[in-house]
């Protein structure tokens, strides 16, 4: 029950994180200068980390290194870029509406990769659960999807590009949660797995950055690093720390569905601090997930 609980306070935080994101988003700080900004202040916190405690990287096997390729390169940076780009492609709604298939890609990896078992009673509440977070998100989703354009350029250039990026955003974070599994079996303890993953994702967007040169502004306005090194120790110190330490007690499939929580927290978070009303289909959305995790845990599916 602590694991689960662990996850769910890493949602709430990453939830806070969105009132400072997408607000410096709306003001033209691109979402490249964003990620490069927060893997940079979190690798020179963790690079004296990890020098201190280097034995464990010495000693690791090769496969523990693709898992954190994973995690690292491919959870923390191509995924939000991924997942950012494709706004600017797709309907916002049909984005959100797509990210909603990572639990099952989280729970068919972790059956896959790691074989756990899942039981049908598990599916069930998963399913539960999962219906939940969609009625959660049904504000978001649906007067997008209501002016829908479902002619040509549903399946134009842009759009097909839009839904593999979304999609790849989906397949990343999901297989973040798998092989972050994976590191902990290995004995890997919170630190160093963020460390490694941290560091990883600023070597890749350093490159991507050094490729791309001229499509990021960087500038020496204060209050723009400030809120961006909060950002980092709300989502990237204290989230990801949270996520971790949740992860090594309870399985990939479970987690899957705690992370669930994060859309109800960040409308919490939208109700209290922004005034924004949860509707009775929230909710009932709220009700349902909230349910089916707590049956899911109690029971131990």
């Amino acid at each position: 029950m602590v694991g689960i609980l662990f996850v769910i306070l890493a949602g709430l935080l990453w939830a806070i994180d969105t009132l400072i994101r997408y607000p410096l988003l709306y003001t033209g700080i691109s979402a490249e200068r964003i990620v490069f900004t927060e893997h940079l202040f979190l690798s020179l916190i963790f690079i004296p980390i990890l020098i201190k405690d280097r034995v464990p990287f010495w000693q690791t096997k090769i496969s523990s290194l693709f898992y954190f390729i994973i995690i690292g390169v491919f959870g923390s940076a191509i995924g939000t870029l991924a997942f950012t780009k494709a706004f600017t492609l797709i309907n916002p709604s049909l984005v959100i509406l797509l990210q909603k298939l990572q639990p099952i890609i989280s729970c068919s990896m972790a059956s896959l990769f790691l074989g756990e078992k899942m039981k049908r009673p598990f599916l069930i509440w998963a399913g539960v659960a999962l219906l939940g977070g969609l009625l959660i998100s049904s504000p978001d989703i649906l007067p997008g999807l209501s002016h829908f354009d479902f002619k040509l350029g549903f399946l134009s250039q842009s759009a097909m590009m839009g839904y593999l990026l979304t999609m790849i955003a989906v397949v990343s974070w999901g297989a973040s949660t798998v092989f972050g599994k994976k590191l902990t079996a290995d004995g890997f303890n919170e630190k160093q797995i963020m460390g490694g993953r941290f560091i990883l994702g600023f070597l890749f967007m350093s490159c991507y950055i050094y490729a791309n040169r001229g499509i990021v502004n960087f500038d020496w306005q204060v209050i723009v690093w400030g809120k961006i090194l909060l950002m980092v120790i709300l989502s990237g110190l204290m989230g990801m720390y949270f996520y971790y330490r949740g992860l090594k007690s309870i399985s990939a499939h479970v987690c899957a569905i705690a992370e669930m929580f994060f859309p109800l927290s960040a409308v919490t978070i939208n109700w209290i601090f922004l005034g924004a009303k949860l509707t009775p289909v929230q909710i009932v959305g709220a009700g349902l997930l909230t349910l089916g995790s707590a049956v899911i845990q109690l029971k131990h599916y």
